[in-house]
């Protein structure tokens, strides 16, 4: 018994030893996490963004509209982007730089769908523009750092800070929209207030991943953005044609699934997107689709709610393409393949 009472005791103390070890690997990986947190100086990245931020001002048949935007170099074409419910309606356009020099500007392209408007100044010196780089929004996680720098509310270059909240949002506006989601949107804690719209999001580096929107009302202690894939796809289109209409259409309207909603229906789906109306003479018409079928799966990919299903459709398809929904009716599961068409112009 002493032999075996020794014998625990000298694991224990190995135990001791090799959890004193791992205590101080931790402290110092938290050490290296402050110092490098640190050398990436918010003052220092303000300095080097902020004057690639502008303000933009517009003329409307019933007053005056401002927002944000930002300077970025396509293909050699030095242009501002913002939202296209910034420059929505406006008889004139400019856009002032941060040394308060303003021009006007010509709104090229718009996109009601992804809120987004491309933009050229005119007759602006080539030393006003300092691009920023968009980057992808593909890497991006919850608890990531965002910042916004715009101005809200008129007060020219506010910058705050916050994180990435969630991915993959939805959200509507219908006076902008025609009631269709701007799909793949980000949400941040970073404060997101009127004039901040078509200013950038930006990431620890000072790197576009996001345009900011303020177009959802009484959303306290919550930004919106659409993120930055979003702009690399578009943005040539919107400069050569004005417009872009690669969006993807089912022809369909629809609420998420829950359990209470299972239990009424008499399904065991509790996830998914359940339809309540097939657009007469849509792409889902045409496939047969029908009110109460369950959406869980495009293309095998499994969808919890309509914001899964409008991102993956926004991401992933084109209209004209084929696409499988995977449909729960009733006791059925079925596969049913349907041509995407192009959502209809506002």
């Amino acid at each position: 018994m002493f032999r075996q009472v020794s014998r625990l005791e000298d694991e224990v103390a190995s135990l001791q030893d090799q959890i004193s070890r791992l205590y101080g690997n931790q402290t110092v990986y938290n050490n290296n996490i402050t110092i490098y947190q640190n050398s990436t100086s918010l003052s220092k990245l303000y300095e080097t963004v902020k004057d690639s931020v502008v303000l933009i001002r517009g003329t409307t048949s019933s007053g005056s509209v401002q927002g944000s935007g930002f300077v970025y170099n396509f293909s050699g074409a030095m242009i501002v982007i913002t939202n296209n419910h910034v420059v929505r309606g406006t008889s004139e356009v400019s856009v002032t730089f941060s040394d308060g020099d303003g021009y006007a500007a010509i709104v090229n392209g718009t996109d009601p769908y992804a809120d987004l408007a491309v933009l050229t100044v005119v007759n602006a010196p080539n030393s006003e523009f300092k691009p920023l780089q968009i980057v992808s929004s593909s890497t991006l996680r919850v608890g990531d750092l965002a910042i916004a720098v715009g101005n809200p509310y008129g007060l020219v270059g506010s910058m705050t800070t916050g994180v990435i909240s969630a991915l993959g949002r939805t959200i509507k506006e219908e006076n902008y929209t025609g009631g269709f989601a701007i799909a793949n949107i980000i949400q941040t804690s970073t404060p997101i207030n009127p004039g901040n719209s078509g200013g950038p999001l930006l990431n620890y580096m000072g790197d576009v991943i996001g345009i900011t929107t303020a177009i959802v009302s009484e959303s306290q202690g919550l930004g919106f953005a659409v993120p930055s894939n979003t702009i690399i796809r578009e943005t040539k289109s919107l400069i050569e044609r004005g417009t872009y209409e690669s969006h993807s259409y089912l022809g369909v309207r629809g609420t998420d699934m829950d359990y209470e909603t299972s239990q009424t229906m008499h399904v065991n789906i509790t996830y998914g997107w359940r339809i309540v109306e097939v657009v007469a003479g849509g792409p889902s018409y045409n496939a047969t689709v029908r009110t109460d079928d369950i959406i869980v799966g495009l293309n095998g990919t499994r969808i919890r709610s309509g914001d899964e299903l409008t991102s993956y459709l926004e991401e992933k398809t084109i209209p004209g393409e084929t696409t499988i929904l995977n449909i729960v009716r009733g006791s059925q599961t079925l596969n049913i393949s349907v041509i995407l068409a192009k959502r209809p112009p506002l």
